[in-house]
């Protein structure tokens, strides 16, 4: 009887040891999630012109020109004193001011702002009608410098001020309209103004990140520059400029949800969103709410906020070189799922979510096309990079209540580049 027991104990031991040999193990992988955005440091840059021909803007003559600008940035142009060799017109580095410390738009006349420059590629003869271009090059070109009544050859000039006239309007929602005025008819410094160029550059904080991108005081001009101050030519500088404009956006500290289930834990299409915390990682780049509201729910087996160590968020590629990125290390089971959130950092509410049913656990490799954007709709939205009401750029989002969707491309403010150009997300 005892050997038969034992017998049976020995048996159910084996079969047992059988069943645990054959259930699927839990496996160890690590996910890397990377911004990959090759970033530009300009947020808006544009050009300018008068309707003749040529299309120079004559004195009595006005041309206007729409942008959109967050609290710390400035708006800065360029435009050639047309009856001269080589001097120009622009505002003082880095720009006009366009809001007051407290974020009332700037409104009015900012003429004061605008300044007279002398290219230093030229020699200056006497203004007027009868000048003849393109002069005679100086002999050891000199940096640009500020005209202030008299330039280096004798050559009296009124303030800028009292021939140009600069003034802006503000249409709302960060979105300016700027006037630029010929006054300079009938004074001792009549001129036509040429096509121009302006631009607008991205800031982080107070810092801006290319906060001379047309000239450089007391430095040496540019080839662009020096085709709109000699002949009023701003397609050089246009493309200069093209090529510095484009998309720059830190992403936020990353949520990844690893769960088991046949769908997105924290958001689904088309419905409004659900109070757990998506709003504050959508509009203020914070994962802690909705990471510690999703770690009560069932079917939550981990979750984790992934912050780069040295600045928190995970920074674009700038000057070549390579952008933030963070990873982890999971413990996954077959069957798992896992779900990715972050912010569009320089946004109103948009965020990155991996879409469909996620990311299966079992699988490896490059799942950047797993992702996509989305608006919350939680907050009004305006120019990305350039919102006067964008948390990351010193504003307090203005409250709307929307579905969630996804945000178009191209979208009502710019045109972005593929999801995969900006996120990339791997796991092995």
């Amino acid at each position: 009887m005892i050997k038969s027991l034992l017998g049976l104990s020995i048996t159910a031991l084996i079969f047992t040891s059988c069943i645990k040999d054959h259930e699927p193990q839990p496996t160890a992988k690590t996910i890397t999630i990377e911004n990959v955005l090759d970033s530009r440091p300009l947020v808006q840059s544009g050009t300018f012109q008068g309707t003749g021909t040529p299309p120079v803007i004559l004195p009595g003559q006005s041309v206007s020109f729409s942008f959109s600008a967050a609290k710390n940035q400035r708006l800065t142009f360029a435009t050639m004193y047309g009856w001269s060799n080589d001097l120009f017109f622009a505002p003082e580095n880095p720009g006009i001011r366009l809001y007051g410390d407290d974020g009332t738009p700037v409104t009015g006349d900012v003429s004061a702002q605008i300044k007279l420059w002398d290219n230093g590629s030229r020699m200056n003869a006497a203004p007027g009608a009868t000048l003849v271009h393109p002069g005679t090059a100086e002999s050891a070109p000199k940096n640009i410098k500020e005209v202030m009544g008299i330039d280096d050859y004798g050559h009296a000039f009124l303030p800028a001020a009292q021939l140009m006239n600069v003034s802006l309007k503000y249409d709302g929602s960060s979105r300016f309209t700027v006037t630029i005025k010929n006054e300079s008819g009938g004074t001792t410094n009549e001129t036509p103004f040429s096509p121009g160029v302006w631009a607008i550059s991205y800031t982080a904080g107070t810092d801006f990140l290319l906060p001379e991108p047309i000239y450089s005081s007391g430095k040496a001009t540019t080839e662009g520059l020096t085709r709109i101050a000699e002949v009023g030519d701003n397609a050089p500088m246009s493309t200069v400029l093209t090529s510095q404009t484009g998309i720059f956006t830190p992403l936020s500290p990353i949520l990844v949800v690893v769960y088991s289930g046949s769908e997105n834990p924290f958001f689904q299409v088309g419905e409004n969103d659900r109070g757990e915390g998506l709003k504050e990682l959508a509009q203020k780049g914070n994962a802690d709410v909705l990471a510690a509201a999703l770690k009560t729910k069932s079917g939550i087996k981990n979750v984790y906020v992934l912050k780069e160590p040295t600045s928190t968020v995970l920074l674009p590629m700038i000057g070549g070189n390579a952008g933030g990125k963070v990873s982890q290390q999971l413990t996954l089971a077959p069957g798992d799922r896992i779900a990715v959130a972050t912010m569009y950092g320089f946004s109103n509410d948009w965020f990155f979510s991996t879409h469909g049913n996620d990311i299966d656990a079992n699988a490896t490799g490059d799942f950047s096309t797993s992702m996509a954007l989305y608006d919350n709709g939680t907050a009004i939205d305006q120019f990305p990079g350039a919102g006067i009401t964008q948390f990351n750029l010193a504003g307090t989002p203005l409250t709307e209540s929307k579905v969630i969707a996804p945000v178009p491309n191209p979208n009502p403010f710019t045109t972005l580049p593929a999801i995969s150009n900006i996120i990339k997300v791997t796991i092995q």
